[in-house]
């Protein structure tokens, strides 16, 4: 009887063979090897607006291959999230993994969940190498929003259903709208979002000028074409929609972008975008086995839905459920990435959940610089990481809302 009771305590005492904990480590954790970016460039004025989505991806994995000095015969299969490109941009991802130097043995899918892409993709090979379905992958996300930005990138949709289903019905919504509506059904003033807005810019300048981005950015070459077709190269290091001197005062004489009386702007908006992002995982005796280096593991995700008509709530009702699966509470995040779709949405999620603003995108967001939709999710890890080490702390979230009404969430622990 007392080596059954042995037995059976064993099973529920945590030990160090708990996979994905936090404050514990284990041969089956899954771990972020490198986590990577391109800089981010405003869509149709910046670095990249004649380059194709595929080479903007390919420079960044080319990047994660250079950096964490992997053999790229190891990696088994590559997710990459993109939103806005016909046939979900497969060929394209495929053809970026393998100019980047990954063989042909390396297979390639492509994901959308909206704004959340490029994280759905992180998880979905973090839960691949959990179950044993593959032991090395990468999670990535990319947008030209250039080149696919607008009403062609949308899919016909059933008026059938609209007619007869209101909630369906309210997934057609603009998204400028769905940001009206958070501010007037939650009381979010404008001066409240001008300001928020406005504290992105000056935080991500500071970033700037600290080259507190330099760690996650990967330099690429670009060609750029004038207006009298004469090309160009250049480098694209740096996030181009950064504005010195955004003012709260300065952005409160915008006029709003989608309601005359209401209160969401180009300045209190997030920018449109092109950029990529890619996060290496593997389990921690995998990496151990080549000798690659360990920044970050990851510990878990959520994803939930909300009503579509305030689409922009979504990362006040995801967190919580990531953070509790965690086994944490939401004081104990060090660092929140909450994208910045609109600052009406992000406003109310910082306010509903009480995270002090201090612990809130401390290099600034997508207001400042953009949000590449489907590379947004893998770009925040990008961000993550360096900033907890910067900061000397451990645990972080990255969190987004997602158009037709989803939040998503995920909890990293910094090595």
């Amino acid at each position: 009887m007392a080596s059954r009771l042995q037995q059976v305590s064993g099973h529920l005492t945590p030990n160090d063979n708990i996979a994905n904990k936090v404050g514990v480590q284990s041969p089956e954790d899954v771990v972020i090897v490198s986590a990577l970016r391109s800089a981010i460039t405003r869509a149709r004025k910046g670095g990249f607006k004649d380059t194709l989505p595929e080479e903007i991806l390919a420079g960044v994995f080319k990047g994660i291959i250079a950096e964490s000095k992997i053999d790229p015969a190891l990696v088994n299969d590559i997710a990459v999230g993109g939103v806005l490109p016909a046939g979900g941009g497969a060929t394209n991802a495929r053809m970026a993994a393998l100019y980047a130097g990954f063989p042909e043995s390396s297979s390639v899918n492509t994901v959308n969940r909206q704004c959340s892409s490029g994280l759905q993709a992180v998880v979905q090979i973090a839960t691949a190498i959990q179950a044993g379905l593959i032991e090395v992958g990468i999670g990535a996300g990319v947008e030209s929003m250039t080149k696919n930005y607008g009403a062609a990138s949308m899919s016909p949709t059933s008026e059938k259903i609209a007619d007869a289903c209101e909630s369906a019905a309210d997934c057609l919504i603009p998204m400028g709208i769905t940001s009206e509506n958070v501010a007037k059904e939650f009381g979010v003033s404008r001066q409240k979002q001008d300001a928020f807005a406005a504290s992105s810019h000056i935080k991500a300048i500071a970033a700037q000028q600290n080259g507190w981005f330099k760690e996650e950015i990967v330099p690429l070459e670009a060609t750029v074409i004038d207006k009298d077709d004469n090309e160009s190269t250049i480098v694209v290091d740096r996030d181009d929609g950064v504005r010195p001197g955004t003012t709260a005062e300065k952005l409160g004489k915008l006029r709003p972008a989608f309601d005359e009386e209401g209160t969401t702007t180009a300045g209190n908006a997030s920018q449109v975008s092109d950029g990529a992002a890619a996060v290496l995982l593997m389990k921690r005796k995998t990496a151990q086995k080549y000798g690659l280096p360990i920044i970050g593991k990851y510990i878990t995700s959520a994803v939930v839905g909300v009503p579509p008509r305030v689409m922009g709530i979504g990362p006040a009702f995801a967190i919580p459920v990531a953070v509790e699966r965690a086994g944490l509470r939401l004081e104990d995040v060090d660092v929140y990435e909450i994208n910045e779709a609109f600052a009406s949405q992000a406003v109310y999620s910082v306010e509903k959940l009480g995270i002090p603003l201090e612990k809130v995108n401390p290099k600034g967001g997508a207001i400042a610089f953009g949000h590449p939709l489907g590379c947004t999710g893998a770009r925040q890890i990008a961000t993550l990481l360096p900033e907890l080490k910067r900061q000397g702390k451990k645990v972080g979230v990255t969190s987004m809302c997602i158009g037709s009404g989803m939040g998503m969430a995920a909890v990293f622990e910094r090595e």
